[in-house]
Protein backbone atom coordinates (compact mmCIF):
# COMPACT_ATOMS: atom_id res chain seq x y z
CA UNK A 1 0.00 0.00 0.00
CA UNK A 2 1.32 3.54 -0.88
CA UNK A 3 1.39 6.26 1.06
CA UNK A 4 -1.06 8.51 -0.33
CA UNK A 5 -3.63 4.76 0.33
CA UNK A 6 -2.15 4.92 4.05
CA UNK A 7 -3.01 8.86 4.31
CA UNK A 8 -6.41 8.29 2.96
CA UNK A 9 -7.29 5.20 4.97
CA UNK A 10 -6.16 7.05 8.02
CA UNK A 11 -8.11 10.14 7.42
CA UNK A 12 -11.06 7.59 5.82
CA UNK A 13 -11.20 6.16 9.69
CA UNK A 14 -11.34 9.62 11.26
CA UNK A 15 -14.26 10.32 9.29
CA UNK A 16 -15.81 7.34 10.42
CA UNK A 17 -15.26 8.03 14.08
CA UNK A 18 -16.05 11.34 14.02
CA UNK A 19 -18.91 9.90 12.53
CA UNK A 20 -19.86 7.74 15.52
CA UNK A 21 -18.39 10.91 18.02
CA UNK A 22 -21.33 13.11 16.26
CA UNK A 23 -23.87 10.11 16.96
CA UNK A 24 -23.29 10.13 20.41
CA UNK A 25 -22.91 13.91 20.48
CA UNK A 26 -26.74 14.25 19.24
CA UNK A 27 -28.30 12.69 21.84
CA UNK A 28 -26.40 13.70 24.77
CA UNK A 29 -27.57 17.27 22.66
CA UNK A 30 -31.04 16.37 22.66
CA UNK A 31 -30.64 15.36 26.27
CA UNK A 32 -29.32 18.50 27.96
CA UNK A 33 -31.80 20.51 25.72
CA UNK A 34 -34.44 18.48 26.89
CA UNK A 35 -33.85 19.45 30.02
CA UNK A 36 -35.03 22.87 29.54
CA UNK A 37 -37.39 22.55 26.12
CA UNK A 38 -40.14 20.32 26.22
CA UNK A 39 -40.82 19.00 22.95
CA UNK A 40 -39.83 20.64 19.64
CA UNK A 41 -37.62 17.75 18.68
CA UNK A 42 -37.85 18.27 14.93
CA UNK A 43 -37.06 22.31 15.48
CA UNK A 44 -34.38 21.43 17.44
CA UNK A 45 -32.66 18.86 14.80
CA UNK A 46 -33.14 21.20 12.49
CA UNK A 47 -31.60 23.70 14.37
CA UNK A 48 -28.55 21.22 15.09
CA UNK A 49 -28.31 20.57 11.50
CA UNK A 50 -28.10 23.82 10.50
CA UNK A 51 -24.96 24.44 12.99
CA UNK A 52 -22.88 21.26 11.98
CA UNK A 53 -23.87 22.74 8.26
CA UNK A 54 -22.71 26.29 9.03
CA UNK A 55 -25.75 28.04 8.52
CA UNK A 56 -28.12 30.59 9.71
CA UNK A 57 -31.85 30.00 11.35
CA UNK A 58 -34.90 32.24 11.44
CA UNK A 59 -36.97 31.18 13.96
CA UNK A 60 -40.82 32.07 13.69
CA UNK A 61 -43.30 31.71 16.08
CA UNK A 62 -45.69 33.02 18.81
CA UNK A 63 -44.73 35.07 21.65
CA UNK A 64 -44.40 32.78 24.80
CA UNK A 65 -43.00 29.37 22.77
CA UNK A 66 -39.38 29.23 24.38
CA UNK A 67 -37.52 30.66 20.98
CA UNK A 68 -35.54 32.61 23.24
CA UNK A 69 -34.91 29.94 25.74
CA UNK A 70 -34.20 27.01 23.06
CA UNK A 71 -31.25 29.45 21.70
CA UNK A 72 -29.47 29.89 24.26
CA UNK A 73 -30.12 26.77 25.73
CA UNK A 74 -28.06 25.21 22.44
CA UNK A 75 -25.24 27.68 22.99
CA UNK A 76 -24.54 26.10 25.89
CA UNK A 77 -24.95 23.32 25.31
CA UNK A 78 -22.62 23.66 22.91
CA UNK A 79 -19.89 25.94 24.79
CA UNK A 80 -20.09 28.54 22.20
CA UNK A 81 -20.13 32.29 23.43
CA UNK A 82 -23.89 33.57 23.30
CA UNK A 83 -25.04 37.22 22.67
CA UNK A 84 -28.31 38.31 22.58
CA UNK A 85 -29.71 41.33 20.51
CA UNK A 86 -33.65 42.49 21.06
CA UNK A 87 -34.18 44.34 17.88
CA UNK A 88 -36.41 47.87 17.89
CA UNK A 89 -37.11 50.37 15.75
CA UNK A 90 -34.40 52.71 17.39
CA UNK A 91 -31.78 50.46 17.24
CA UNK A 92 -28.38 51.27 15.05
CA UNK A 93 -26.26 49.34 13.21
CA UNK A 94 -23.84 50.21 15.79
CA UNK A 95 -25.48 49.02 18.21
CA UNK A 96 -24.95 45.41 16.61
CA UNK A 97 -21.61 46.12 14.95
CA UNK A 98 -19.80 47.82 17.76
CA UNK A 99 -18.43 51.36 17.24
CA UNK A 100 -15.46 53.79 17.46
CA UNK A 101 -15.04 56.09 20.17
CA UNK A 102 -12.35 58.87 20.96
CA UNK A 103 -10.22 58.03 23.76
CA UNK A 104 -7.76 59.97 25.42
CA UNK A 105 -4.49 58.73 26.75
CA UNK A 106 -4.11 60.19 29.87
CA UNK A 107 -0.30 60.18 30.08
CA UNK A 108 0.28 61.73 26.64
CA UNK A 109 -2.92 63.53 26.36
CA UNK A 110 -3.20 61.85 22.86
CA UNK A 111 -6.30 61.49 21.90
CA UNK A 112 -7.10 58.20 19.11
CA UNK A 113 -10.03 56.16 18.09
CA UNK A 114 -10.73 52.83 19.90
CA UNK A 115 -13.02 50.05 18.21
CA UNK A 116 -15.36 48.75 20.77
CA UNK A 117 -16.96 45.29 19.76
CA UNK A 118 -20.74 45.17 19.82
CA UNK A 119 -22.45 41.91 20.57
CA UNK A 120 -22.07 40.31 16.76
CA UNK A 121 -18.93 39.40 18.20
CA UNK A 122 -19.80 36.19 19.73
CA UNK A 123 -20.20 32.28 18.16
CA UNK A 124 -24.25 32.21 18.73
CA UNK A 125 -25.88 35.87 18.15
CA UNK A 126 -29.51 36.02 18.70
CA UNK A 127 -31.43 38.44 16.60
CA UNK A 128 -34.52 38.45 18.77
CA UNK A 129 -37.50 39.55 16.98
CA UNK A 130 -35.51 40.72 13.90
CA UNK A 131 -38.12 41.97 11.93
CA UNK A 132 -38.83 45.08 14.25
CA UNK A 133 -36.00 46.98 13.51
CA UNK A 134 -35.89 49.43 10.11
CA UNK A 135 -33.72 47.91 7.06
CA UNK A 136 -30.96 49.71 7.85
CA UNK A 137 -30.39 48.15 11.04
CA UNK A 138 -31.33 45.01 9.45
CA UNK A 139 -28.78 45.33 7.05
CA UNK A 140 -25.63 45.52 9.29
CA UNK A 141 -26.39 41.61 9.73
CA UNK A 142 -25.35 41.12 6.25
CA UNK A 143 -21.73 40.99 5.80
CA UNK A 144 -21.60 39.15 9.01
CA UNK A 145 -24.09 36.45 7.95
CA UNK A 146 -22.26 36.30 4.40
CA UNK A 147 -18.66 36.83 5.03
CA UNK A 148 -18.33 35.99 9.10
CA UNK A 149 -16.81 39.87 9.08
CA UNK A 150 -17.55 43.28 10.12
CA UNK A 151 -16.33 46.17 8.61
CA UNK A 152 -16.06 49.81 10.73
CA UNK A 153 -14.97 52.77 9.53
CA UNK A 154 -12.73 51.25 7.09
CA UNK A 155 -11.48 48.14 8.39
CA UNK A 156 -12.61 44.89 8.30
CA UNK A 157 -12.11 42.74 11.66
CA UNK A 158 -12.38 39.12 11.74
CA UNK A 159 -16.18 37.57 13.57
CA UNK A 160 -15.53 34.40 16.25
CA UNK A 161 -15.36 31.19 14.72
CA UNK A 162 -18.18 29.42 14.37
CA UNK A 163 -20.44 31.96 13.69
CA UNK A 164 -24.35 31.83 13.55
CA UNK A 165 -27.11 34.04 13.51
CA UNK A 166 -30.41 33.03 15.03
CA UNK A 167 -32.60 34.86 14.33
CA UNK A 168 -36.63 35.03 15.71
CA UNK A 169 -39.72 36.38 14.65
CA UNK A 170 -43.71 37.14 15.92
CA UNK A 171 -45.66 36.41 12.85
CA UNK A 172 -48.77 37.58 13.86
CA UNK A 173 -46.77 41.19 15.16
CA UNK A 174 -47.64 43.44 11.89
CA UNK A 175 -47.28 47.08 13.75
CA UNK A 176 -43.65 48.70 14.15
CA UNK A 177 -42.18 45.69 11.87
CA UNK A 178 -40.12 45.57 8.99
CA UNK A 179 -40.46 42.76 6.99
CA UNK A 180 -36.79 41.31 5.79
CA UNK A 181 -35.55 41.76 2.06
CA UNK A 182 -35.14 39.02 -0.14
CA UNK A 183 -31.42 39.32 0.40
CA UNK A 184 -31.43 38.83 3.95
CA UNK A 185 -34.05 36.10 3.85
CA UNK A 186 -31.68 34.08 1.25
CA UNK A 187 -28.92 34.35 3.56
CA UNK A 188 -30.78 31.93 6.51
CA UNK A 189 -30.43 28.20 6.41
CA UNK A 190 -33.52 27.42 7.44
CA UNK A 191 -36.50 29.17 8.41
CA UNK A 192 -38.19 27.18 11.07
CA UNK A 193 -41.88 27.59 12.77
CA UNK A 194 -42.06 26.56 16.27
CA UNK A 195 -46.01 25.54 17.04
CA UNK A 196 -47.79 25.54 20.06
CA UNK A 197 -46.89 22.35 22.38
CA UNK A 198 -49.33 19.10 23.07
CA UNK A 199 -51.79 19.01 26.03
CA UNK A 200 -49.21 16.83 28.04
CA UNK A 201 -46.34 19.01 26.96
CA UNK A 202 -47.71 22.22 28.44
CA UNK A 203 -49.24 20.61 31.66
CA UNK A 204 -45.17 19.42 31.80
CA UNK A 205 -43.89 22.75 31.04
CA UNK A 206 -46.02 24.51 33.89
CA UNK A 207 -45.06 22.01 36.38
CA UNK A 208 -41.25 22.53 35.80
CA UNK A 209 -41.15 26.13 35.13
CA UNK A 210 -43.30 26.92 38.45
CA UNK A 211 -41.23 25.46 41.09
CA UNK A 212 -38.23 26.67 43.00
CA UNK A 213 -35.79 24.14 41.17
CA UNK A 214 -33.59 25.12 38.44
CA UNK A 215 -31.70 23.50 35.50
CA UNK A 216 -28.08 23.46 34.56
CA UNK A 217 -26.63 22.22 31.24
CA UNK A 218 -23.53 20.61 31.07
CA UNK A 219 -21.56 20.96 27.64
CA UNK A 220 -21.54 18.36 24.54
CA UNK A 221 -19.21 20.03 22.65
CA UNK A 222 -16.74 22.60 21.92
CA UNK A 223 -16.41 25.22 19.37
CA UNK A 224 -13.38 23.84 18.10
CA UNK A 225 -15.17 20.20 17.96
CA UNK A 226 -18.17 22.02 16.25
CA UNK A 227 -15.97 23.13 13.49
CA UNK A 228 -14.30 20.05 13.11
CA UNK A 229 -17.81 18.67 12.30
CA UNK A 230 -18.64 21.08 10.17
CA UNK A 231 -15.50 19.85 7.90
CA UNK A 232 -16.82 16.33 8.31
CA UNK A 233 -19.93 17.30 6.90
CA UNK A 234 -18.56 19.22 4.19
CA UNK A 235 -16.12 16.35 3.22
CA UNK A 236 -18.84 14.22 3.29
CA UNK A 237 -19.58 12.73 -0.56
CA UNK A 238 -23.09 13.66 -1.97
CA UNK A 239 -23.99 10.97 -5.14
CA UNK A 240 -24.35 12.76 -8.17
CA UNK A 241 -27.84 11.63 -8.22
CA UNK A 242 -28.66 13.38 -5.14
CA UNK A 243 -27.03 17.00 -6.37
CA UNK A 244 -29.30 16.74 -9.42
CA UNK A 245 -32.25 15.89 -7.28
CA UNK A 246 -31.67 18.80 -5.03
CA UNK A 247 -30.70 21.15 -7.89
CA UNK A 248 -34.04 19.97 -9.64
CA UNK A 249 -35.93 20.84 -6.93
CA UNK A 250 -34.80 24.42 -6.89
CA UNK A 251 -35.50 24.97 -10.24
CA UNK A 252 -38.80 23.30 -10.07
CA UNK A 253 -40.06 26.45 -8.16
CA UNK A 254 -38.98 29.17 -11.09
CA UNK A 255 -41.97 30.39 -13.29
CA UNK A 256 -39.63 30.41 -15.94
CA UNK A 257 -38.39 27.25 -16.15
CA UNK A 258 -39.85 24.85 -18.99
CA UNK A 259 -41.82 21.83 -17.77
CA UNK A 260 -42.40 23.45 -14.23
CA UNK A 261 -45.94 23.01 -12.47
CA UNK A 262 -48.94 25.74 -13.48
CA UNK A 263 -49.52 26.00 -9.88
CA UNK A 264 -45.46 27.56 -9.91
CA UNK A 265 -46.14 29.41 -12.86
CA UNK A 266 -49.94 30.89 -12.05
CA UNK A 267 -48.64 31.55 -8.42
CA UNK A 268 -44.75 32.51 -8.19
CA UNK A 269 -42.83 35.70 -8.73
CA UNK A 270 -39.91 34.35 -7.93
CA UNK A 271 -38.30 30.87 -7.13
CA UNK A 272 -35.55 29.89 -5.36
CA UNK A 273 -31.73 30.62 -6.23
CA UNK A 274 -28.81 28.68 -6.21
CA UNK A 275 -28.11 28.91 -2.53
CA UNK A 276 -31.65 26.64 -2.32
CA UNK A 277 -29.55 24.22 -3.76
CA UNK A 278 -26.31 24.49 -1.96
CA UNK A 279 -28.49 24.80 1.60
CA UNK A 280 -30.20 21.34 0.27
CA UNK A 281 -26.88 19.07 -0.45
CA UNK A 282 -25.25 20.66 2.86
CA UNK A 283 -28.31 20.11 5.18
CA UNK A 284 -28.89 16.76 3.86
CA UNK A 285 -25.27 15.96 4.88
CA UNK A 286 -25.82 17.26 8.27
CA UNK A 287 -28.66 14.96 8.98
CA UNK A 288 -26.92 11.86 7.51
CA UNK A 289 -24.33 12.36 9.59
CA UNK A 290 -26.39 13.04 12.77
CA UNK A 291 -28.00 9.37 12.25
CA UNK A 292 -24.46 8.46 11.66
CA UNK A 293 -24.68 7.03 7.94
CA UNK A 294 -21.21 8.32 6.06
CA UNK A 295 -23.59 9.60 2.84
CA UNK A 296 -27.12 10.91 2.30
CA UNK A 297 -30.17 10.18 0.33
CA UNK A 298 -32.87 11.45 -1.55
CA UNK A 299 -34.79 11.34 1.69
CA UNK A 300 -32.71 13.63 3.63
CA UNK A 301 -33.20 16.63 1.04
CA UNK A 302 -37.24 15.95 1.61
CA UNK A 303 -36.81 16.32 5.03
CA UNK A 304 -35.34 19.69 4.70
CA UNK A 305 -37.22 20.81 1.52
CA UNK A 306 -39.33 22.84 3.32
CA UNK A 307 -37.42 24.90 5.65
CA UNK A 308 -34.88 25.49 3.15
CA UNK A 309 -37.28 26.56 0.45
CA UNK A 310 -40.22 27.99 1.77
CA UNK A 311 -38.75 31.50 2.87
CA UNK A 312 -36.99 32.21 -0.10
CA UNK A 313 -39.85 32.63 -2.64
CA UNK A 314 -41.59 35.42 -3.61
CA UNK A 315 -45.59 34.75 -3.97
CA UNK A 316 -47.38 36.86 -6.27
CA UNK A 317 -50.87 39.13 -5.96
CA UNK A 318 -52.88 36.47 -6.98
CA UNK A 319 -51.69 33.99 -4.85
CA UNK A 320 -51.90 36.35 -1.85
CA UNK A 321 -55.66 37.12 -2.88
CA UNK A 322 -56.58 33.27 -3.13
CA UNK A 323 -54.63 32.17 0.15
CA UNK A 324 -52.12 30.30 -1.74
CA UNK A 325 -48.84 30.18 0.19
CA UNK A 326 -44.93 29.25 -0.46
CA UNK A 327 -45.64 25.96 1.77
CA UNK A 328 -48.35 24.94 -0.47
CA UNK A 329 -45.78 25.61 -3.84
CA UNK A 330 -42.81 23.16 -1.57
CA UNK A 331 -44.74 20.45 -0.73
CA UNK A 332 -46.64 20.28 -5.08
CA UNK A 333 -42.85 20.60 -6.02
CA UNK A 334 -41.26 17.72 -3.49
CA UNK A 335 -44.22 15.29 -4.16
CA UNK A 336 -43.23 15.18 -8.31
Amino acid sequence: MGTNDQARTGDEQRDLELLQKLSVARKALLQQIGRKIVGQQEVVENLVAAILAGGHVVIIGVPGLAKTLLVQTLSEALDLTFSRVQFTPDLMPGDITGTELLEEDHATGRRVFKFVRGPVFANVVLADEINRAPPKTQSALLQAMQEKTVTVAGQTHILPSPFFVLATQNPIEQEATYPLPEAQLDRFMFELNVGYPSFEEEELIVSTTTGAGSVTIEPVLTGAEVLDLQQLVRRMPAPPSLIKFAVGLARSTRPTEPGVHADVKKYVSYGTGPRASQYLVLGAKARAAMDGRPVPDLDDVRSIAMNVMRHRLVMNFQAEAEGFGAAQIVSLVTRR
